[in-house]
């Protein structure tokens, strides 16, 4: 007889209802590292921004902090927030 385990995976209730927002936003933030070039190649290859759209968002973020350079489901957020943190770049989903 064969025996199925299941794994039970737990979240919060701030998960939960932050996966209910039918529009999230990918974050990118300002920091010490990255250089403009960097982020407008990072910009342009991965979301398909134009050079100049890329240069305007790195723009604001070094001016205003942050940017939202995304918007859509969680989990497609989260996919992008991932590669864009492996090229080094400092991103949330909200």
């Amino acid at each position: 007889m064969a025996t199925t385990e299941t794994k039970e995976e737990t979240f919060t209730l701030e998960e939960i209802l932050s996966s209910l927002k039918t529009i999230h936003r990918l974050i990118l933030w300002n920091d010490d590292v990255n250089t403009f070039e960097h982020v407008i190649h990072c910009l342009v290859t991965y979301l398909d921004y134009s050079e100049s759209q890329a240069e305007k968002i790195a723009w604001e973020v070094h001016t205003k902090g942050k940017c939202a350079v995304l918007e859509g489901s969680f989990t497609e957020m989260e996919i992008y927030r991932k590669i864009l943190k492996q090229e080094g770049l400092t991103v949330s989903v909200e």
